[in-house]
């Protein structure tokens, strides 16, 4: 075993040796610059610049607060992840209008009691909430309120309808 080990070690020693030899930078060799050649260029008549066109101003984007529904899962105040494109989009309009103060209406289906509801609306509302103020947004300029099951968009009779009623609209003031 004391010989294998010894063996290994003088191989180990070499490869080390070769490696180190390899790994040498080599010097490089400058090459002489040759001057470059200059070409004659055909002289061109400048004809005169076209006089200057008045830039109108664009006129300033207004905001559009036209927004859809932020959706969630049924029994929760976790945003789906297709309703962050949607909120982003809340966030760069309400810096186009930075003195708008926007109200976050939260809602539910009508699927559990009515407090549990009116619990989960608000609930809904402040996860918006904290997701805008996240993204920058000024939290004074948001306001919550909770509807629970009171306003639904559709009948809740099917599962559709209960995912559409499951939301969080906006309204600017």
């Amino acid at each position: 075993m004391k010989i294998l080990r010894t063996r290994t070690l003088i191989v180990a020693m070499g490869l080390l040796t070769l490696s180190m030899q390899a790994c040498k930078t080599k010097k490089l060799v400058a090459k002489p610059v040759t001057p470059p050649v200059e070409a004659k260029v055909p002289v061109v008549e400048e004809k005169p610049a076209p006089a200057p066109v008045e830039e109108k101003e664009a006129p300033e984007e207004k905001a559009d607060f036209n927004f859809t529904n932020v959706q969630f899962e049924f029994n929760s105040d976790v945003l789906k992840t297709a309703s962050f494109g949607i909120l982003d989009q809340v966030v760069s309009q309400m810096k186009k209008s930075p003195e708008a103060i926007l109200t976050i209406h939260g809602n539910s289906s009508t699927e559990g009691s009515a407090a549990h509801n009116m619990s989960l609306s608000v609930d809904r509302a402040n996860a918006v909430k904290s997701y805008l103020v996240n993204a920058g947004l000024d939290g004074k300029k948001l306001a919550i309120k909770g509807h629970g099951a009171t306003n639904p968009v559709t009948k809740d009779t099917s599962e559709a309808g209960k995912a559409l009623n499951r939301r969080v609209e906006f309204k600017v003031k």
